[in-house]
């Protein structure tokens, strides 16, 4: 055979090779996170082991920037959009112009609060904030002021965390609640309010931050105050586990974000291979522990 036809054919055949892998969509709150980067990370080798493509896409916690995030991938056309939704009610036209495309939807992490999702894959995080506040309850013997710091305001995490742990509160009359302020989510903001809340409340036992990044910034404040506080967190981030490890962070929750990533495209490529959609949504749910030193 000619080499220069050869060459052809193997071109040609790489070509339909490529075209005849999926691709499949993954719209991120942010990637100024640790938890969402080894998300995305899992998400990818799933890709890969998988033959797929993965369009990863941030948000930057803008919930419009998600809405046109998601908008540029139904134009593309994928094959499965994956979403951890920066507000589950935000998120909720935009699961609905999927629907419309006929573009099955997962939602990792966080769940949208309408339209049609095919999996719902994450750790059971009302489960997540119980563990906290039972932990809290234990080392405080069931007495003291403590402090909680929420994710962004409208995300089911800081919703379902915030429950988990307010229900045990409601079960230790001792235990009481002086403050509880959202702090985004983000290390500087946990901080900034922290350090506004050493300087209202005189007495503090214990704070539970709805993540690791709060909980690391609250950290930071309480080391500068001198004040003997307990912190705990949420996600098991490297920084956290390193902070559990010295002393400065009580506890962290740990779920396991490569997982969620991971289950969350192989559930989409199944979906692809199969080409059948659940009714209703499925949960899957990830495995979660407490850390403690």
């Amino acid at each position: 055979m000619n080499k220069y036809l050869t060459l052809a054919l193997l071109t040609l055949a790489t070509s339909a090779a490529a075209q005849s892998r999926p691709v499949i969509g993954l719209s991120l709150s942010t990637l100024n996170n640790p938890f969402f980067v080894e998300l995305r990370d899992g998400a990818k080798k799933a890709a890969t082991a998988g033959r797929a493509d993965l369009v990863v896409l941030d948000a930057q916690d803008r919930a419009d920037k998600q809405a046109s995030d998601i908008e540029d991938l139904i134009t593309r056309k994928v094959k499965v959009i994956i979403v951890n939704a920066t507000d589950s009610d935000a998120i909720i036209p935009s699961i609905l112009a999927a629907n419309a495309a006929n573009i099955p939807v997962i939602t990792v992490d966080r769940s949208a609060n309408g339209g049609k999702v095919a999996y719902h894959v994450a750790s059971d995080n009302v489960a997540g904030g119980k563990l906290a506040g039972d932990y809290i309850k234990k080392l405080l013997g069931g007495r003291g002021n403590v402090v909680e710091l929420q994710g962004i305001p409208g995300s089911s995490a800081a919703r379902d965390r915030g429950a988990g742990f307010n229900a045990v509160l409601k079960t230790a009359t001792g235990l009481k609640r002086v403050a509880s302020q959202p702090a985004d989510f983000n290390r500087a903001k946990g901080l900034s309010v922290m350090e506004n809340i050493l300087q209202s409340q005189p007495t503090i036992a214990a704070v539970f931050a709805h993540n690791d990044e709060m909980a690391l910034g609250a950290s930071q404040a309480v080391q500068a105050s001198k004040r003997k506080i307990l912190v705990v967190g949420f996600d098991a981030t490297p920084d956290a586990l390193a902070a559990v490890k010295a002393g400065t962070l009580a506890a962290t929750v740990a779920q396991r974000p490569g997982d969620i990533g991971r289950l969350g495209v192989q559930r989409a490529l199944e979906m692809v291979k199969t080409g059948k959609v659940p009714a209703k949504t499925v949960n899957v749910p990830v495995a979660l522990s407490l850390i403690t030193k």
